[in-house]
């Protein structure tokens, strides 16, 4: 039924694995408190800024979350079908003597590249910034709209 070889008890066996797994991050996490004032992740964080792209039958709409950036502090570049947001969030200075018992907020200079769907028209993006939300209107560029094809009989 089982095969001794990967589940008996001098086995590795799946269960085993991920013990081992968890023992190594166990670790990695002492030796980054060790070596830092927080470990080396931030284990809720994703990615920043959090971005949606949905799609119309013209253009392409991309909203960014960047709280806390303003907007001269952003530079969005266009290439091709490759749009770019980069910028700094600056964060207020704080107690430099603080001990920290969770640090989630971040500050600093930060690059998101995206490869759009399909080409775009990079001479005809509008952008606007609301409540720490950056909405971009990408036009699709004249090749990639879609076209009605007659059926000659």
């Amino acid at each position: 039924m089982f095969s001794p070889r990967f589940f008996g008890p001098a086995g590795f066996g799946p269960l085993r694995m991920f013990d081992e797994l968890s023992r190594m991050r166990r670790n990695m996490d002492r030796l980054m408190e060790t070596y830092g004032d927080r470990p080396a992740y931030a284990p809720s964080a994703g990615v920043f800024p959090a971005i949606n792209v949905s799609e119309s039958d013209s253009h392409y709409t991309l909203r960014a979350e960047l709280p806390g950036v303003g907007v001269n502090d952003l530079d969005i570049t266009a290439t091709g079908r490759n749009l770019t947001i980069s910028g700094e969030r600056k964060l207020a200075t704080e107690d430099a003597s603080a001990r920290y018992h969770r640090r989630e907020r971040e500050g600093g200079r930060f690059s998101r590249a995206l490869a759009m769907p399909g080409d775009i028209d990079a001479d005809r993006i509008e952008a606007r910034m609301a409540n720490g939300i950056l909405t971009l209107k990408i036009l699709k560029a004249e090749s990639a709209k879609p076209r009605r094809i007659p059926i000659g009989s």
